[in-house]
């Protein structure tokens, strides 16, 4: 696989950790809220398939899932990890200098909004699967791993011929 994206994104995992900017750990917010997602009929299927494949643990936290309750959503350690299926395109993947990581064979573009933890969103997938989660995985990226295999069983690749 190469290492450099059309949207000029590595795939290391490794890499992306090296690059985080450091920030101080800070527990979640208990009973977490997020925006549930609106995605056109077809795309909401393939959430709700994923949403029958999700862990209940990711990275040893267990599913909490965030209010208010929708199969395009899901949660771990009480907003720790935060999931939403068929959110939009996100505007920085049109930047070619987006960096990205790939974990178990599915890619991820990383964004890092201010004051919170890194943001990582599916690419090359018929829809498109955020993954928020809280400053303690500012170095981390590994929670990716445990939801790398239900994303590739039921969102399927686009266009893409890298896509597996």
């Amino acid at each position: 696989m190469s290492s450099h994206r059309p949207f000029g994104l590595p795939t290391a995992v490794a890499a992306t950790v090296l690059l985080l900017a450091a920030t101080g750990c800070s527990s979640s917010d208990a009973g977490a809220s997020v925006a549930v997602p609106r995605p056109p009929a077809a795309e909401a299927a393939l959430c709700q398939d994923l949403a029958k494949e999700l862990p209940d643990t990711v990275a040893g936290l267990e599913r909490s899932d965030p209010e208010p309750g929708s199969e395009l959503t899901a949660g771990w350690g009480d907003g720790a990890i935060v999931l939403r299926c068929g959110v939009p395109r996100p505007e920085k993947m049109s930047d070619p200098n987006a960096q990205a990581v790939e974990a178990n064979g599915v890619n991820w573009m990383l964004e890092r909004p201010e004051g919170g933890g890194p943001r990582f969103t599916s690419v090359y997938r018929k829809t498109y699967v955020e993954v928020q989660m809280d400053e303690r995985y500012t170095h981390d990226a590994t929670p990716l791993a445990d939801l790398a295999a239900p994303v590739a069983r039921t969102v399927p690749c686009g266009l893409d011929p890298e896509c597996v």
